[in-house]
């Protein structure tokens, strides 16, 4: 298990949210922490800390009259840290180039290739076209339905028909790198993991999946690293004590780094 840290960006601000009340409308969110420390700050600390493949996400949309604030606090992370994280949040075909070329390892896609609750997979083609299968990583975050876990796009807000399996999985991994899934339902809101949608993901066994929803204790890693078989990665947010929470930044690390998953 490798540790994916994250640096969530909303209102051209470094935040943990609870990650379903995130609305465009008036920019809300509701808000578990806002650092001090702008985004190259965390970016700069992972870097020397040796982290690489986190995540930087934009959480505003482009019509925002934050977007130009929080998108020159995620080239600025870039900056910090060149080739060590990732960036999504209204990544296109069109501006992809932009990010790479800012220092991005990998972007991060969702909306960009659903269109009206489906998988757009000309869109999808042409992304891989333009920037490689290698750059390359989806975001299937979800929510549960009765029918499963669903896919979740436009910052989580619309839930899609696209359901979150092993063949959903299967189908997707001819088009991207990795996966990068967050458990909507229990973002940000610290009352444990989505065991079942861990149990899920870590039963595939395919191409790299980083898990983020929901770890509050060091109990909830030990679990992901049981039910992801060591081999799903984990990013941790509110709970972490980057972010205001209580679990020690360094033993996060050491238990991710063990090849056990006994506490």
């Amino acid at each position: 298990m490798e540790f994916r840290p994250c640096i969530d960006i909303h209102n051209g601000k470094v935040k943990q949210i609870v990650g379903g009340s995130l609305k465009d409308a008036g920019d809300f969110a509701r808000e578990n922490y806002v650092a001090e420390q702008d985004a190259a700050f965390f970016a700069s600390m992972y870097r020397d800390n040796g982290i690489r493949g986190g995540h930087i996400i934009l959480l505003n949309y482009e019509g925002s009259e934050y977007y130009e604030q929080t998108r020159r606090q995620a080239f600025a992370a870039l900056k910090a840290y060149p080739g060590g994280m990732q960036i999504g949040g209204g990544i296109t075909a069109e501006n992809a180039a932009d990010y790479l070329n800012a220092g991005a390892s990998h972007l991060i896609v969702t909306s960009y290739v659903f269109r009206e609750g489906r998988i757009d997979y000309d869109r999808l083609q042409r992304l891989v076209d333009s920037v490689g299968k290698y750059r390359l990583v989806l975001d299937l975050s979800c929510k549960k339905t009765a029918e499963g876990y669903r896919v979740a796009t436009d910052r989580w807000q619309n839930i899609t028909e696209e359901k979150v399996d092993e063949a959903l999985l299967e189908r997707l991994a001819d088009y991207c790198d990795e996966f990068l899934i967050h458990a909507v339902d229990v973002e940000g809101r610290g009352a444990g993991i989505e065991e079942e949608l861990a149990a899920l993901l870590g039963n595939w066994g395919g191409l790299p999946i980083t898990y983020a929803g929901g770890v509050h204790s060091y109990e909830d890693i030990y679990l992901l690293k049981k039910l992801g078989r060591n081999r799903m990665n984990v990013t941790v947010g509110s709970a972490l004590d980057l972010f205001g929470g209580h679990l020690e930044w360094d033993r996060v690390l050491e238990i991710c780094r063990k090849n056990t998953y006994i506490v």
